[in-house]
């Protein structure tokens, strides 16, 4: 029998939420063969990194977490460095040669053999040079994940990973190269995932893939999205007797179908929320960008999503200075966002990343130019996004709590003088956790995590939403 390792590790996930559910597998296959967890690296033998290589600004980030954690080798903390994920998968050959702090890199697939790699590594006298790039098949992975969600901070939020990789190919993306073509999980393990995570006490499932809509095309030519959500939800009224929310991120516009709209419409579990990366509104630039969208295609969506779900909220996402963009296409642009105001909106400048067709575009926009351009829109939908709160005040809302709330001198809200005992953060369907705004709730009564509660808003500033606890038979005022 192996002998059951007792090292302590201390991982750091870099990067979109995939990557934190690639993080949450790996703890679970080492606390499995007896590897302890620690919340600080300057408890930890073992240091693991979960880089994020999507844009250049994530490498930076990722280059310079590596770089600090490495400090705990020099001080002997630390007696192992180990890099995986994505950056490390598009760069293993440079990272070996320029950072020799480094003890082992492995890649996007070598993840399941984690627990077998650190073994080796650990031994004397061994190669600590990287593996070969490997295409594993995807393992069942709840029970992982369960084990490794004894150290997650929310325990009440669990993100699902649906599918993996991308087919869109995207002039300015490296993720196919990275993760491989688009394979959904087959519907029965999601099932079992979610419910699972249910039992163990996670109240909102937040469903990712790089394109949510696209689940299920691989498998049998058309989306499952919808039939997927509609099964969930008949599980969630059948066998749970607490409120579980269900949140879809990253559906590319082009693969919302009529059934989905409906399913998202009608079902109890699904919040009214949707977060639809359209990158930009012209049709020229958007053809450039290698997407198969339209203006009028995106107007004509949103339309029919407000008018079918009149209360769902609409996150996006936008790249400004793409290579040929030009100042009449960003004033269209400006327009666009003026004209429909998105609830929720995050701006990026375009990143050059070697390996997509992007990088050898002619009329590349200065940076300068980029940066302007994000920050006028930026401050535009600063604006659309304070008058939607205002809009929100005085009237109930229901909002899940995330934790506690900071001290009164810590909190932009509250004051020793508001009357409440208890103090809380939490959120309402229209706010996804970590990128959207939030809700700082004033209570008569101890609540817990992943508790719903009906909230009156009272206050707001640019950001985010201050409101008082009320019982169901409290009116509103």
């Amino acid at each position: 029998m192996t002998q059951r390792c007792g090292a302590s590790v201390y991982l750091e996930s870099l990067g979109c939420d995939k990557n934190k559910v690639d993080g949450e597998v790996m703890l679970g296959r080492l606390m499995e063969d007896g590897f302890s967890i620690v919340g600080d690296p300057g408890e930890a033998r073992i240091i693991i990194v979960n880089t994020c290589g999507f844009i250049k600004e994530a490498i930076e980030e990722s280059i310079e977490t590596i770089l600090n954690l490495a400090a705990y080798k020099e001080k002997e903390i630390c007696g192992l460095l180990v890099v995986v994920g994505c950056m490390t998968e598009r760069y293993r050959d440079q990272i070996h040669a320029e950072m020799p702090e480094i003890d082992l890199v492995l890649g996007v697939a070598d993840r399941d053999e984690i627990v077998n790699r650190l073994r080796s590594a650990m031994q004397p006298n061994l190669s600590n040079e990287s593996p070969p790039r490997k295409n594993l098949p995807q393992a069942n992975t709840i029970q992982y994940r369960l084990l490794a969600r004894e150290n997650t901070p929310n325990p009440h939020i669990a993100y699902v990973k649906i599918a993996e990789g991308c087919d869109n190919r995207c002039a300015y993306c490296t993720i196919p190269k990275i993760r491989g073509r688009y394979r959904s999980r087959p519907q029965s393990e999601i099932m079992e995932e979610c419910m699972a995570l249910v039992n163990d006490g996670v109240r909102e499932l937040i469903l990712v893939a790089q394109d949510t809509a696209s689940y299920g095309v691989d498998l049998c030519g058309k989306p499952r999205l919808a039939e997927l959500l509609r099964k969930l939800d008949a599980n969630f009224g059948t066998n749970c007797s607490e409120v579980v929310r269900v949140r879809l991120l990253y559906a590319y516009p082009e693969h919302i179908t009529p059934e989905l709209i409906d399913a998202i419409a009608e079902l109890p579990s699904v919040c009214k929320y949707l977060d639809m990366p359209i990158q930009h509104s012209e049709d020229t630039t958007l053809a450039r960008m290698g997407r198969r969208g339209t203006r009028s295609a995106l107007e004509d969506l949103i339309r029919r999503l407000r008018k079918q779900i009149p209360e769902i909220t609409l996150r996006t996402t936008l790249m400004v200075g793409f290579p040929g963009e030009t100042n009449e296409e960003f004033r269209a642009l400006y327009g666009f966002v003026k004209d429909i105001r998105f609830d929720r909106l995050g701006v990026f400048p375009y990143s050059r990343e070697e390996d997509t067709p992007a990088v050898t575009m002619p009329k590349q926009v200065k940076s300068e130019i980029k940066h302007i351009r994000r920050d006028r829109i930026m401050a535009l939908q600063q604006k659309i996004h304070m008058k939607k709160q205002r809009e929100k005040l005085g009237k109930p809302l229901e909002a899940m709590v995330d934790g506690e709330a900071p001290s009164a001198d810590d909190s932009p809200f509250f004051s020793e003088t508001d009357g409440s005992s208890y103090r809380y953060i939490g959120r309402a369907q229209s706010d996804a956790p970590e990128v959207d705004s939030v809700i700082y709730i004033s209570s008569e009564r101890k609540l817990s995590p992943g508790q719903v509660v009906t909230v009156i808003p009272v206050s707001a500033d640019e950001y985010d939403l201050q409101g008082r606890e009320v019982h169901t038979h409290e009116p509103a005022e």
